[in-house]
């Protein structure tokens, strides 16, 4: 299965990752992926860029050396209303196409439990913007898996299968499995991220895979295969 775009990046903006959107271009040209989202973590996490780097995102060429960028952000959950820390302004002044929801430790909300958790995420995707949900499957914030991917099909919004978990989020491997086969059970959509934080680990979406494998999906059923998917399910969107 060959992906054309890593629709999850953290360049050095993000202030705990390692490279540039230049470097990250010369890697992805390098491995012959055609695109990748921009997506830094939103300003409520310690150490990210504030208002004016998503604000000022349309400064951000569509191509690079041949690769397509697409501006994006990881917006954080910062309460139990499900509110995330980019404003609607913010949003729109840098015309961003890839926001995604994720629940960090320190940035407002902190695990309460299943039940509150899937509450408040639910919330959250009630917002327009939000087009993808990250690493849902981390177990550090424990989701009603069967709520959470029909809240996310009646909403419009793509879950994530997320490559890096396996190295950053232990213990979420068995998770990350159910939510892809009640997702391919539900008849809704995966993207697969690398989650990356230095431009080696671009377009390395080896432990994804896998899972996709488990779960039974198909090509049909992962939006970043194709551009014609991205179009329809997140720029269109």
């Amino acid at each position: 299965m060959k992906l054309v775009c890593d629709l999850h990046v953290h360049t050095v903006s993000s202030g705990h990752a390692y490279s540039t959107i230049e470097e990250y271009v010369r890697q992805a040209k390098k491995i012959g992926l055609s695109g990748l989202a921009v997506t830094d973590h939103g300003p409520a996490m310690p150490g990210a860029p504030h208002f004016y780097h998503f604000a000022n995102m349309r400064m951000i060429p569509e191509k690079m050396n041949g690769v397509r960028l697409l501006r994006g952000a990881e917006a954080n959950i910062i309460n139990k209303q499900g509110e995330i820390d980019l404003d609607r302004e913010t949003l729109e002044w840098g015309g961003l196409q890839v926001v995604i929801v994720a629940m960090h430790p320190r940035v407002g909300y902190d695990n309460q439990g299943e039940r509150q958790n899937t509450d408040v995420l639910l919330r959250a995707l009630k917002n327009p913007a939000v087009k993808i949900i990250a690493h849902p499957e981390n177990a550090k914030y424990p989701l009603n898996i069967p709520e959470t991917v029909a809240a996310a099909k009646a909403r419009g919004v793509l879950i994530e299968i997320n490559n890096s978990s396996p190295l950053s989020r232990p213990g979420s491997g068995d998770n990350s499995l159910a939510f892809a086969r009640e997702i391919k059970r539900q008849g809704w959509k995966v993207v697969l991220g690398t989650d990356s934080h230095i431009a080696p680990m671009v377009g390395d979406f080896t432990e994804a895979l896998k899972v996709v494998k488990a779960a039974g999906l198909t090509e049909d059923d992962v939006v970043n295969t194709s551009w014609a998917k991205i179009d329809k399910y997140l720029l269109k969107h």
